[in-house]
């Protein structure tokens, strides 16, 4: 922030004071806190309570989807997703319902029994550690924190993690053996991977059992015209010599319904060997019967698009709130910068070091319930306490409007008592 605008915010406090003090009279109860679709969103996939129809259970090849069986999930969507995700059909698994799932499920088996190329399991070293860019993602962090996974931030570009960064990590700690990562709209800031960037990943000097976890979770959440080309990140994993590096992750969770979607995992041959084992001693089968009725419903990459672009005609409209209040109460003052993100569910605000925390304070004594301060960072720690994470798409958009000019409000007084 500029000294001027420091001035201008300290020539105001006492304006700021009034308006929030007006604004906490006001007795709001207001949720902005989580990304997840709204009502409206849902209502587009409820043909699914329908689907697939009264006697259909059987697939292309006649198999009786209501038993047992099919470790490796409905061949029909595998093949609409692969196209979606550029992961071949044989590499690709459609599984249950939810890709964090999945990724705790991998985090497990390879602490427990090691991944493939492991001399032995993560479990056995001494110390496991992750790269974790930031701002990410919490639930990512919340994983490797629970599995006693200790993570190491490093920063994030408008292209992707910072490779010197990473590089220099690696170079410096024997103990990483993973990355998080989250390519096309990355939570929370939008920000699209390259391919030079994700080249750069595929091909670190990093140990054999090192494993990059490619969370797919926004590709086809589109905001705009414009979509980012998706990434085979497997084909340049193997063109590197790495085939075993990464391990693909994406769901249907904001496709459709997000307590009933499908979640996917994509990797070499070996490494779907390897989790089809391991997850064979907890299932016999995913609910098949769930992969026809999103066959049913999607029917192709085309009708995916399609869907999507269903859903950005009703989030589109509540991102733009966003940039609108923002640039009227914020930008006059010299305040925050802010994201404008093509695609995802998010936008990021980036406030003076040492405001967030209170500004998300104020707004919660006010009614406005926010993100928690730091949920962008592993252990909830940003040093700066600087990144609040804005979600767009649950609220309605006159429930989102009020939040954020009541935030707005809130955020003034905080910069301003810096002063």
């Amino acid at each position: 922030m500029s000294s001027a605008a420091s001035d201008t915010l300290a020539e105001h406090r006492a304006a700021f004071q009034s308006a929030y003090d007006e604004l906490k009279a006001q007795g709001l109860k207001l949720d902005l806190t989580r990304g997840k679709p709204a009502a409206d969103q849902l209502a587009l996939s409820d043909a699914l309570l329908t689907l697939p129809g009264d006697g259909e259970f059987r697939d292309a090849a006649g198999t009786d989807l209501r038993n047992y069986g099919g470790a490796t999930g409905l061949p029909e969507l595998r093949e609409i997703f692969s196209d979606v995700l550029r992961v071949p059909v044989p590499q690709l698994l459609a599984l249950g319902n939810s890709s964090l799932t999945l990724m705790h499920d991998v985090v497990s088996f390879a602490m427990l029994h090691g991944v493939p190329g492991a001399a032995r399991p993560w479990g056995k070293e001494e110390s496991v550690s992750f790269l974790c860019p930031v701002p990410g993602y919490d639930r990512h962090f919340s994983i490797t924190e629970a599995m006693g996974v200790r993570m190491i931030p490093v920063p994030m570009n408008d292209d992707g993690p910072d490779i010197p960064s990473v590089k220099a990590a690696l170079a410096a700690d024997p103990t990483i053996k993973g990355m998080w990562a989250v390519p096309v709209y990355s939570n929370p800031t939008g920000a699209v991977y390259s391919e030079a960037v994700a080249r750069e990943l595929v091909a670190l000097d990093a140990a054999d059992d090192f494993r990059i976890f490619w969370d797919n979770a926004y590709a086809v959440h589109h905001l705009t015209d414009w979509h980012p080309e998706p990434i085979d990140v497997l084909g340049l994993a193997a063109e590197a010599g790495h085939p075993d590096r990464v391990f693909v992750f994406a769901s249907t969770s904001k496709v459709t319904y997000s307590g009933s979607g499908v979640a996917f995992f994509g990797s070499s041959p070996e490494n779907v060997k390897w989790l089809l084992h391991w997850q064979s001693f907890q299932s016999i089968g995913p609910d098949k019967v769930n992969h026809l009725r999103h066959v049913a419903l999607l029917e192709s990459p085309e009708g995916v698009a399609a869907h999507m672009r269903k859903h950005r005609a009703l989030i589109a409209p509540k991102f733009a709130a966003v940039q609108e209040v923002f640039e009227r109460r914020l930008a006059p003052f010299g305040v925050g910068e802010w994201t404008d993100p093509k695609g995802g569910y998010f936008v990021t605000l980036t406030v003076t070091p040492g405001v967030a925390r209170r500004a998300i304070a104020l707004a919660a004594e006010a009614g406005i319930a926010m993100t928690p301060a730091g949920s962008t960072h592993p252990y909830r720690d940003d040093p700066d306490d600087a990144v609040i994470r804005i979600a767009p798409t649950f609220p309605t958009i006159d429930e989102l409007t009020a939040g954020l000019e009541g935030f707005c409000t809130a955020l003034l007084l905080a910069e301003s008592e810096r002063d």
